[in-house]
């Protein structure tokens, strides 16, 4: 997975770049909004993490001149302009996903996947229900008991729910909203934080299978496989 990461900051741009290469992905960096552009096309990358604070020309300038030619390369932004109003403009100039500074990095790794995935699912993994599994873990389609290599994964009905709904769309965030629905079907009145807690404990429960249960910020969760 290639990313072209645009960031002025040497300290930000050279952390963020060490991260991405440990998880596997190859970096190409660019530090000036005048040159972004021409980097962009010459990378070809899966996705692009950009700053909108750049010298030469503004983030939402090149985002926008970008997608004007074409370009649809998933874009997530990353910047410490962190309101609702910028967030919607960047969303708006055609940016896929955004987040603020400061930020988690294991986040911002899952994030990358999941566009790039949503992007070429062909060449970058399919959702459990195409490939028949995710790391080991599978679903019986017909009894709705997931395995763990094979061997039985004994959960509480809650967790096994969870579980079988992210399975369903491995890779791929789920929102807190959508996955309460699945969990407590016709249930009204659960408050907001129950799924929180379903996560916690199913969270444990995948400890040693490979597999961790990420959470998103503003997105809900996903399934990811362990570094």
């Amino acid at each position: 997975m290639k990313v072209l990461l645009i960031e002025d900051n040497p300290a930000m741009q050279t952390t963020l770049q060490r991260a991405l290469q440990r998880s596997g992905m190859q970096v190409v960096a660019c530090t000036d909004g005048a040159r972004a552009l021409d980097r962009w096309r010459a990378s070809v990358p899966d996705v692009v993490v950009l700053d909108l604070s750049l010298p030469g020309r503004d983030g939402l300038q090149v985002l926008g001149d970008a997608r004007a030619e074409g370009q649809r390369t998933p874009v997530l932004i990353l910047t410490a302009r962190g309101t609702v109003g910028d967030r919607i403009l960047g969303l708006n100039s055609g940016a896929d996903d955004y987040l603020p500074k400061p930020f988690d990095l294991e986040e911002l790794e899952a994030r990358l996947r999941a566009l790039a995935r949503r992007a070429r699912p062909d060449e970058l993994g399919a959702t459990a229900a195409d490939a028949g599994g995710f790391c080991g873990l599978r679903m019986d389609a017909e009894s709705g008991a997931v395995y763990d290599h094979g061997k039985v994964l004994e959960l509480p009905p809650r967790e096994a729910s969870l579980l079988r709904a992210l399975l369903a769309r491995a890779g791929q965030a789920l929102s807190k909203e959508r996955l309460s629905a699945l969990v407590f079907p016709g249930e009204s009145e659960v408050h907001a934080e129950a799924i929180e807690v379903v996560a916690y404990r199913l969270r444990k429960k995948l400890q040693g299978t490979g597999v961790q249960l990420v959470t998103l910020r503003g997105l809900g969760y996903l399934l990811q496989a362990q570094p």
